[in-house]
């Protein structure tokens, strides 16, 4: 027969493995939400590769997120955004990219292949190819995602082209979206656009303070 006093050590035997199980649990979360970027020190070269919207269409160059991002964060951030620019056209530039030895590419890409309708399948492949070359070099990459523009979007609220979360996944880098505070988001506020489908100047400064935080919580900056 078990006693009162075999009982209540049962049951504190029990309450120890409970708290050492939990706080394996808890260790093994932690461990699984750390940053996935290293840390990429003041001075260092990076280059912030993209379309109109690196560019700092609607504003300035001075005043591109670029350009921002460079005094939030103390690197140097070479603008290589292009007006105009498809994935395939970034693609096609990449190998010059490539040769400046940067140590990170913020990417940006695949507005425009929207609105010229490029086949989503074909813009995934692409920026799909310019994240793995781009590693392949050991070069680290942050994805931006741009908004899904269609004729809802250009006049109402925003959403991310669901592609970038994709390439994300099966590249395994970390995606600025829109719940960080990126694209979709500025451009879903009238006061942060130059026309339906670039920021302003205050826009651009937004995007660019948004960044820099995502870039804190993934390592990059301290």
């Amino acid at each position: 027969m078990t006693t009162r006093r075999q009982f209540l050590a049962y049951l504190g035997n029990t309450a120890i493995i409970a708290t050492v199980a939990s706080s394996l649990a808890i260790g093994i979360s932690g461990c699984g939400s750390k940053p996935q970027g290293q840390h990429i020190a003041k001075g260092s070269n990076v280059v912030a590769l993209g379309d109109s919207l690196t560019y700092g269409y609607g504003a300035s160059t001075e005043t591109a997120y670029p350009t921002v991002l460079a005094g939030l964060t103390g690197w140097q951030i070479k603008n290589e955004g292009v007006n105009g620019n498809t994935s395939a056209d970034v693609l096609a530039r990449l190998d010059g990219i490539i040769a400046q030895k940067p140590d990170l590419v913020l990417l940006g890409i695949g507005g425009n292949d929207v609105l010229r309708r490029v086949q989503p399948a074909t813009t995934k492949a692409n920026i799909t190819q310019i994240v793995q070359r781009l590693k392949s070099a050991n070069i680290p990459v942050v994805l931006i995602a741009q908004p899904h523009f269609s004729a809802s979007a250009l006049f109402g609220k925003a959403s991310d082209n669901p592609v970038y979360q994709e390439v994300a996944d099966s590249e395994d880098v970390p995606l600025l979206t829109s719940s960080d505070g990126g694209w979709s988001a500025i451009l879903s506020d009238d006061s942060l656009k130059s026309d339906q489908i670039h920021a302003n100047e205050a826009g651009y400064r937004q995007f660019a303070e948004n960044l820099h935080k995502f870039l804190q919580q993934q390592g990059y900056v301290s």
